[in-house]
């Protein structure tokens, strides 16, 4: 066996520990609820027909993930968001000039739902590769 799979096995269990195992959900959250607010949540999972688990995971993360972590993100999001749109209406005003058409109010607005829907995203995409990249350089130092 060589060392690092050997150093990630759990002496006591045999088992992959958690950094052996990138991707596995190894931790749990704990919460409290009252009857009524579980008698809910259960409704709700079972009108989505997901396990109460999997409903609770998907709403936690669903949440998670629609909110910025810090107002950094925030502006890159915005920022995202102007740039995106900007090159967007650009390149779709050039597309329907070329065509002799003009450019529809609809296609504004798809354009704008677009960045809207996807700049949280981006921005957390963003920061992360920039921190990995700076991750990187210092490893090579």
């Amino acid at each position: 066996m060589n060392a690092s799979l050997s150093t990630a096995l759990d002496r006591n269990s045999n088992r992959l520990s958690d950094s052996a195992k990138p991707g596995y959900r190894t931790k749990t959250a704990a919460t409290r609820f009252t009857p009524e607010e579980l008698s809910e949540i259960e409704s709700a999972a079972r009108y989505a027909g997901q396990a109460l688990s999997e409903w609770l995971r998907e709403a936690a993360l669903h949440a998670a993930r629609q909110k910025p972590a810090d107002p950094t993100e925030l502006v890159l999001a915005e920022l995202w968001a102007m740039r995106y749109t900007l090159l967007s209406l650009f390149h779709a005003g050039a597309l329907a000039t070329a065509e002799g058409k003009a450019l529809l109010p609809d296609s504004i607005l798809k354009i704008r739902d677009q960045a809207d829907n996807r700049k949280a995203a981006q921005a957390r995409k963003l920061i992360a590769d920039f921190l990995a990249q700076n991750d990187a350089k210092g490893c090579e130092r």
